[in-house]
């Protein structure tokens, strides 16, 4: 036990050490930008004061946003998708997967998930020992289920998901502009300092190597924050975009995706004056999604206007049924309108209950 102790206390301090390798980065940055750039290098005052006010409003940006993006704890499913204590004992007594699939299938015939895995079998975490809920993982890393999980992330030592995935965006929003700025101010004094125009006192190294670092970053964070804007205006995590989530249709890559407009309001919110802002205001709980697809009452066969039947995923497996949750229809607003079946297809099947159908505009 001692050793084991020992070695995950070892992990846990070593993996703070890329974020400590980015706070000593952004203070040498500081120091080299503030005091060797424009306390020593640039003569003109002006110069100076429109220089230290922009860099100073991108460096409180980025450091907040990387803050928050670090210290904000990864969101976990609630308590109504533990197993309760009989069902617990009973899952863990039954050795047949076929069994533990019916109580975890009983289980979750209330719960707001309309996801499964390839299998078609409800997705079970045994580590945490609850019903994950959509678009929820087990990170390996953290030693918990995630909500809305992205990926695990060793720059800022956390997991990115539903909690923080805002701030983690705005955190490379704010490092592209904050290496774009000094690279861009700093390299009129890099060239001058390479040609020798500048004499070459101590500033000299902190400059050179300012742009060089500033040039670095900024062209592999551009690559990272142009892939998650990618991801945001398709409503995918980086997980789903390797493994689509499986609905009672099949897999499907683009199940959450509502428009490139609702898709942004899912993760920054309503409200635009708090988009740039490092503060939450994503929507929903985390837990349940809106989807495009059309949510139908799984125990019956939907029958077209041609009175063709439709595909099914199969008459044994049993579905959530209640409909969109209130946050859900927060997003979807004016586009969702309940259908009813017509006459004609009632009398397809004599004591046929009514189909409920979500259509949503594309």
């Amino acid at each position: 036990m001692a050793p084991s102790h020992v070695l995950k206390c070892c992990q846990k301090v070593l993996a703070w050490v890329p974020v400590a390798f980015i706070a000593l980065v952004v203070a040498w940055s500081y120091y080299a930008y503030v005091v060797e750039l424009c306390v020593f290098t640039i003569s003109s005052t002006a110069e100076k004061v429109v220089y230290l006010v922009v860099f100073h409003l991108s460096f409180v940006m980025f450091v907040w946003s990387y803050w928050k993006t670090i210290f904000t704890s990864p969101a976990s499913p609630s308590n109504e998708f533990c197993l309760s204590k009989a069902d617990k004992e009973q899952y863990e007594k039954e050795e047949r997967p076929e069994s533990q699939q019916e109580i975890l299938r009983r289980a979750a015939k209330d719960l707001p998930i309309y996801t499964t895995t390839a299998s078609r079998a409800i997705r079970y975490c045994d580590r945490c020992q609850l019903i994950k809920p959509d678009r929820c993982h087990h990170c390996s890393a953290c030693d918990i289920c995630v909500l809305k999980m992205d990926h695990h992330c060793p720059w800022v030592n956390n997991c990115v998901g539903f909690s923080n995935y805002k701030f983690f965006l705005l955190f490379l929003m704010y490092s592209l502009l904050y290496c774009l700025f000094v690279a861009a101010t700093v390299l009129q004094y890099f060239i001058k300092f390479w040609t020798n125009e500048l004499p070459g006192t101590h500033a000299k190294f902190h400059v050179l190597f300012l742009f060089f670092v500033a040039a670095m970053f900024f062209i592999s964070i551009l690559s990272l924050f142009s892939y998650h804007c990618w991801l945001v205006g398709k409503n995918r995590s980086t997980i789903e975009t390797f493994r689509a989530p499986t609905f009672r249709n099949g897999p499907d890559k683009n199940g959450f995706s509502l428009g490139c407009s609702k898709n942004l309001r899912e993760v920054f919110g309503d409200e635009k004056k708090y988009w740039l802002l490092p503060i939450f205001t994503s929507l929903g709980d985390g837990c349940n999604f809106p989807t495009r697809l059309v949510i139908m009452d799984p125990e019956q066969l939907t029958v077209s206007s041609q009175n063709e039947p439709a595909k099914s995923s199969g008459a044994n497996q049993s579905f959530p049924t209640r409909p969109l949750s209130e946050s859900q229809n927060r997003l979807l607003a004016s586009d969702s309108q309940w259908v009813e079946s017509g006459p004609e297809e009632e009398n397809v099947k004599s004591g046929a209950k009514k189909h409920i159908i979500v259509s949503l505009e594309s």
